[in-house]
């Protein structure tokens, strides 16, 4: 019987070397170095890294402008539209935008140069947009919108005529640019409105509303120009129609509760006021206005205690803002509160320690912001309060206090800036003579 020879289960491993099984691992050696290189320098990325955060576009930063404008957000608003001219500025649309916001977002502040301050902000944004395109209507007209509110007399630096020639001059070349600008037609009414040329903004700005009756604008502008003539009752129903439009711009509600206040319908506008109050909180936004607005409107009405309580309420919520210190002054001046209203005018106009600004706002040193302010200067936003400051510091002066000495100072330098202005003349000259009568000269 054949068997077959047994072939062992296990070899003796070989000593010889196979070249193409040494080449192919030669080759992934050299791979994998190259690999190890690419992933040190950046240019391969390795697997299973979290997913890069996606970059926002244009259109996001715009829309999102959008969203805050319409929420009544302004500071939000131009932020998310600054953001979109950054990443992409030569878009003139974005830039008009932008500037128009600016201005608007001018009504939220209080004191004269910080208004100044934005409005030339918008002024060299607009600008920047007509070096761009030299013959966009838009960025004309809008530019006419930022030069006609620095025209504003109680905020102007320099001549005021010649800021009020300059936006017609923009917002006639706008309208020659394209003659189918319903916003230049609208912001031309403004500017003529305060040239005092009624008859002419009024044919323009029902012209605008034919043409654009949905637009907030084009409302607010007709309410501006209603409201200018005295015709409060239907400036009303213009501005109610803008803000039927833009539901959360609080400037508006303040224009609607300032006329029913002069038309002594003291709830309506107490009921707008709170409006514009409550629009804020819902977005956090500190505003100071709406509370003093109420304030003054309760001393209109001999509501003195729930008048203060409002004034205090709004400085609390800006406790470095000295003109919100001057209209504490003032309502309680009206008050008759004249002890309270020396401290808060000083802080208003000469400046005041952080512990004197706590002192007026009744606020609590321990948990309460500890902020020192500084002095407003005489000017046409200041003058009520500095007149004031002077009459209240004469007719409190005794022996003991030498209030006068103060008092005449003031007066001093108001009537150095006003001589020429009988009103201010008047009220002054009456508070000299109670200084004079004490010896005071």
């Amino acid at each position: 019987m054949y068997i077959p020879e047994k072939k062992p289960l296990f070899r003796k491993p070989s000593h010889e070397s196979n070249p193409y099984r040494i080449a192919v691992m030669l080759g992934i050696l050299l791979v994998m170095l190259m690999v190890l290189r690419n992933l040190n320098s950046g240019s391969i990325t390795p697997l299973f890294l979290p997913t890069p955060t996606p970059t926002r576009t244009v259109n996001s930063f715009a829309d999102e402008g959008e969203t805050y404008f319409v929420a009544g957000d302004l500071e939000k608003a131009m932020q998310a539209y600054q953001q979109a001219v950054a990443l992409d500025p030569t878009n003139v649309e974005l830039r008009d935008e932008l500037a128009r916001i600016q201005i608007y977002s001018s009504t939220l502040l209080t004191i004269a140069e910080e208004k100044v301050t934005r409005l030339n902000e918008a002024l060299a944004t607009i600008n920047e947009a007509i070096a761009i395109e030299p013959e966009n209507s838009n960025a004309h007209a809008i530019k006419a919108f930022a030069l006609d509110w620095l025209s504003d007399p109680n905020i102007v630096v320099g001549d005021r005529d010649a800021l009020l020639t300059e936006a017609e001059q923009e917002v006639v070349q706008a309208l020659q640019l394209d003659n189918t600008n319903t916003l230049a037609l609208a912001y031309y009414a403004e500017i003529l409105v305060d040239e005092q040329k009624w008859v002419q903004a009024e044919q323009n700005i029902r012209e605008a509303v034919e043409r654009s009756p949905d637009s907030m604008d084009v409302r607010r502008i007709y309410g501006y120009m209603l409201e200018s003539i005295g015709n409060y009752g239907q400036a009303i129903e213009q501005y109610k129609e803008a803000i039927h439009i833009n539901p959360n711009l609080t400037f508006i509600y303040l224009r609607i509760g300032a006329n029913y206040r002069t038309l002594q319908n003291y709830e309506m506008a107490l009921e707008y006021f709170d409006k514009a109050a409550k629009i804020n909180e819902q977005l956090g936004v500190k505003d100071s206005v709406p509370y003093f607005s109420i304030a003054t409107t309760y001393t209109q009405m001999g509501e003195f205690l729930v008048a203060g309580r409002n004034a205090l309420k709004g400085l609390n919520y800006q406790p470095d803002n000295a003109d919100m210190y001057g209209r504490l002054g003032i309502v309680y001046h009206r008050s008759r509160n004249y002890e309270g209203a020396i401290p808060a005018f000083k802080c208003a106009l000469m400046g005041c320690t952080a512990e004197e600004s706590c002192e007026v706002r009744q606020c609590n040193s321990e948990t309460d912001p500890m902020v020192a302010v500084e002095g407003l200067p005489l000017s046409n936003t200041t003058i009520d309060y500095y007149l004031t400051y002077g009459s209240v510091l004469a007719g409190m002066h005794r022996s003991v206090n030498g209030y006068c000495e103060e008092a005449m100072r003031i007066l001093k330098l108001i009537r150095e800036q006003y001589s020429n202005d009988p009103t201010v003349m008047s009220t002054l000259t009456e508070s000299e003579n109670i200084c004079k009568s004490y010896g005071y000269r």
